[in-house]
């Protein structure tokens, strides 16, 4: 009996190490989400770093909860210009997208991420609009909000200014 525990001991400790030593020196450390075209990626960066610019100057740091409907509407206005600055952004990016296959391919369903967001956006803003004030919600994919995959997309590609605003978050 205590041969069968130590060989069965022994086996799963070696598969354990075999396990990490192909881990970390074998498989690939890159991302599934990267693609290869890092030139697109640079200037879609630049891109989106305009977009946040334009989303700051609309900020509006009133509490919202306390003002009444005709604030709403207004909160709901500032929402539709600075969900334009994305859209605007995703638009240039379909016209123009990676030059790599994979980047083709898995950014032009990234930017199809970004437009659920986008309709999010705007269905949160016609909501306020006609007196609902909750809380933003986002479409969830695979029990994640759509925000943080677009967010991982961005991040694994270096291109942090693309990540959703948080602007609606809080």
């Amino acid at each position: 009996m205590k041969f069968i525990l130590r060989t069965v001991l022994a086996t799963t400790v070696a598969l354990i190490v075999v396990m990490w030593v192909y881990a970390l020196f074998f498989a690939s450390k890159d991302s599934i989400n990267k693609f290869g075209d890092r030139d697109w990626a640079t200037a879609a960066q630049a891109r989106c770093l305009i977009a946040r610019a334009e989303r700051k100057q609309l900020s509006d740091y009133r509490i919202v909860d306390e003002l009444g409907i005709d604030i709403l509407k207004e909160r709901a206005d500032l929402i539709d210009i600075a969900t334009d600055t994305i859209e605007r952004f995703v638009v240039e990016f379909r016209a123009s997208l990676p030059k790599d296959p994979k980047g083709t391919e898995i950014v032009g369903l990234w930017l199809d991420d970004y437009e659920i967001y986008i309709a999010d956006r705007r269905d949160f803003a016609n909501d306020l609009r006609i007196g609902v004030n909750k809380q933003f919600a986002e479409t969830p994919l695979d029990g994640l909000p759509i925000s943080e995959k677009i967010a991982t997309f961005a991040a694994d590609n270096e291109m942090s200014y693309c990540k959703p605003p948080i602007d609606l978050s809080i």
